[in-house]
Order: structure tokens, then C-alpha cells, then sequence
């Protein structure tokens, strides 16, 4: 499973023991790897590396700066997957960690295996994520597409969305998201639904709380006029719905 393109990682954890062990593991892996002890640090790194970062791996309970924080900091910096690595697990702390610019989370303890594997996938996604910004407008605009109200185009062939002829830049799950949408276009998606879809986990009570931070996100980025959504439209007692 070694990295054949050499990416670079940002860890940031208080606990130095935890620090050589991800280095370790790591490294081995073909990954470069820079520290930070805290919150501030972990944004400093991210200010001169910021084009350079193929992932961040933040905890959450540490000095100066905590993790969600430090994440709402990081996002304005670079667009690189945050992976919250951290033993707080509850449902809050993980809709919190969503809402901090985090992009998934794993807990502590963790298998090498796993994180290994989640690690990958993150990175794998925002490589073609990078490849997909870097294309010419021109090129999707000139296919045929699916138009939605707000001047919304999507090419789904591409995994491409446009607004006013600028591509928008969607996160992977946001990107998902917008697909179940889309694809069940005028039919209503209700929280559980679209959850198990995009997430692949079993839906919880709890779990509507990271779907409505992502719509959110989606009609910041997608609508006129997020407060007034005609693009996403809330149904009540029955979810989510794009027409």
C-alpha cells in the first residue's frame, strides 16, 4: 500500500507519543509528515504548506487551540481533507467536528489498518478533486447537462456542478449529497435516506444534525440566496427535495 506520489501530511496532536507513532506508520507508507503540538501550531504549518497539503490529521482536545477551532482556521487556508483523529466520540462532537470544516473523523484508539485505508480514500478523492478544479470551464460547459433553478448546471458524467458558468467546488460528500438529490429530482429525501446514502452508516436520531450542516453548506455555495432556498427546498416532515 505504499504512496507512489509522495504527499504531504499535517499532524497535529498534543501527545508527542501519539505524534511518532502516526510519523512511524507513515512514513512507512511513503507519506511526508509535519508535526504540530496545538491548535496554533497546526495553523502556522498549514500557512506555509498550505498548497502542499494532501490531508490534515487534527485532534480535538488540545492546547492553545482546540481541534474545532483550529479546523474553522484551517478550512480558510486550504481545501485539504481534516481528519479529525480523537476520543471524543459522541454525536455532538461529531456534528461539531462537520460544522469545523472536517471532512470525516476517526477514534482513539485506532487500528493502523484502518486509518491507513481512510487516509487513502481521503486522499484518492481530493486528488481527483484537484484534477477536476484544475480543468477549463469550457469543457464541461460546452456538454450537455441537467439545469436546475439558481442557474445550476450539473454533469454528472463528470461530477461537475456550475453556477453562472463558474464550477463550484464541492467537498466529496457534498458533491454525494447533491447527487441523491439530483438524481431523485422532485421527490423528497428524508434525512435517514440521504444519511445512509452518503454516509454508508447506519442512521441515527442524531445523524440529521450532520445532514442539515451539509445542506447548509450546499446552499451556501449553490443558492442565490441561502436563507431563501429555491435550489434545495425543505420538506417539511419529509426532508429534502430539488425540483
Amino acid at each position: 500500500m505504499n504512496s507512489e506520489i509522495n504527499h504531504l501530511i499535517l499532524v497535529a496532536d498534543d501527545d508527542p507519543d501519539i505524534r511518532s507513532l502516526l510519523r512511524i506508520l507513515l512514513e512507512k507508507e511513503g507519506y511526508r509528515i509535519i508535526e504540530a503540538a496545538d491548535g496554533r501550531e497546526a495553523v502556522k504549518q498549514a500557512e506555509q504548506y498550505a498548497s502542499e497539503l494532501s490531508l490534515i490529521l487534527l485532534d480535538i482536545l488540545m492546547p492553545e487551540i482546540n481541534g474545532f477551532d483550529a479546523g474553522k482556521q484551517l478550512r480558510t487556508l486550504t481545501e485539504a481533507p481534516i481528519l479529525f483523529l480523537t476520543a471524543c466520540s459522541s454525536d455532538a462532537d461529531k456534528t461539531r467536528a462537520y460544522e469545523s470544516g472536517g471532512d470525516d473523523f476517526i477514534n482513539k484508539p485506532f487500528r493502523s489498518m484502518d486509518l491507513l485505508l481512510k487516509i487513502q480514500a481521503m486522499i484518492r478523492r481530493y486528488e481527483r478533486y484537484r484534477i477536476q478544479k484544475d480543468q477549463p470551464t469550457t469543457q464541461s460547459a460546452s456538454r450537455g447537462g441537467i439545469h436546475f433553478a439558481d442557474d445550476v448546471d450539473w454533469y454528472p458524467e463528470e461530477r461537475a456542478i456550475y453556477r453562472l458558468g463558474e464550477r463550484i467546488l464541492l467537498t466529496d460528500r457534498e458533491y454525494r449529497l447533491f447527487a441523491c438529490l439530483g438524481e431523485a429530482r422532485g421527490q423528497s429525501l428524508a434525512p435517514s435516506v440521504l444519511y445512509e446514502a452518503v454516509w454508508g452508516e447506519p442512521y441515527l436520531a442524531s445523524s440529521s444534525n450532520t445532514v442539515i450542516v451539509h445542506i447548509a453548506n450546499l446552499r451556501r455555495k449553490l443558492e442565490k440566496d441561502p436563507s431563501s432556498p429555491t435550489l434545495i427546498r425543505t420538506v417539511w416532515g419529509k426532508g429534502y427535495r430539488i425540483d
